[in-house]
């Protein structure tokens, strides 16, 4: 059958948690570095089709296809690895400690840092002919997305920390779901389609994602965006990772864990 039923597909995100704590260090840079490379450049993609069409669906709608290229291609993206990792340790595999958890999430990080960076730099340099112009309209763009997501929460005090934690949270909620979806078939196409679905309704909904933001706000910065790297720090990324953190461990790593193979005991039935 294409379709694995939930007891099989979560015991395969606990093996796939398994096999990357215990992935070399060169093999989890690289598939992170080219997870934060994709996804930035899927995210200048929508934003350029957003632009160009006056229709930020349409935006939403296409921006999945770089998420789909990389996990199809089993690159490691920082929002996934906060879901499935720490269900090899809470499955007590053997050998799987915390400290080997946080050594994934940190290569992971490191990574996806490089990889959205190495892109920010690129888009910015063709944008502007080698930084011999202004960029024009995207560069318009990115920069007053910049502004809203870092000073324009500030401007909220404690209640716009709070609002980008949750945002966070609902956005790894949905992007876990899609890092599920490639394993709920054993299709192209139908892990296409499964991860296509939550990863366009968070883009749309402005959700907050920790890795896009790593190429979104440095090229907001060098695209003219009114803020400050301390402000893109405090203000967006540390309340989004730690919402990303929660948001997959939670509602879909633990949820589908705790019901599909940390069950009760069986009823006696005779």
């Amino acid at each position: 059958m294409s379709y694995l039923v939930p007891t099989e597909f979560v015991t395969k995100m606990v093996d796939s948690g398994e096999s990357k704590v215990y992935m070399s260090t060169k093999d989890t840079l690289i598939r992170s570095t080219m997870a934060g490379a994709i996804l930035a450049l899927a995210a200048v993609f929508a934003i350029a089709v957003t632009l160009q069409t006056g229709s930020p669906l349409l935006g939403a709608v296409l921006f999945p296809v770089g998420f789909i290229m990389l996990y199809l291609m089993q690159f490691d993206l920082l929002t996934g690895v906060f879901m499935l990792v720490p269900l090899a340790l809470m499955d007590k595999r053997p050998g799987v400690t915390v400290k080997q958890v946080l050594r994934n999430w940190g290569l992971v990080f490191l990574g996806n840092l490089a990889g959205a960076l190495t892109v920010a730099l690129m888009m910015s340099f063709i944008f502007t002919y080698g930084y011999n112009t202004d960029g024009g309209a995207i560069a318009a763009k990115v920069a007053g997305i910049g502004e809203a997501r870092t000073i324009g929460y500030k401007a909220w005090g404690l209640d716009g920390w709070l609002t980008v934690f949750v945002r966070g949270m609902l956005c790894n909620w949905m992007v876990s779901m899609g890092v599920v979806g490639a394993m709920i078939s054993t299709t192209v196409s139908g892990k296409a389609i499964a991860m296509w679905m939550p990863i366009m309704l968070f883009f749309y909904m402005g959700f907050e994602h920790s890795i896009v933001n790593m190429f979104l706000f440095p090229f907001s910065m060098i695209m003219g965006g009114n803020f400050t790297l301390g402000d893109y720090l405090l203000w967006n990324e540390l309340p989004v990772v730690l919402g990303n953190l929660i948001g997959g461990m939670l509602f879909t790593g633990l949820a589908l864990y705790t019901t599909h193979i940390k069950t009760g005991p069986k009823r006696n039935l005779r």
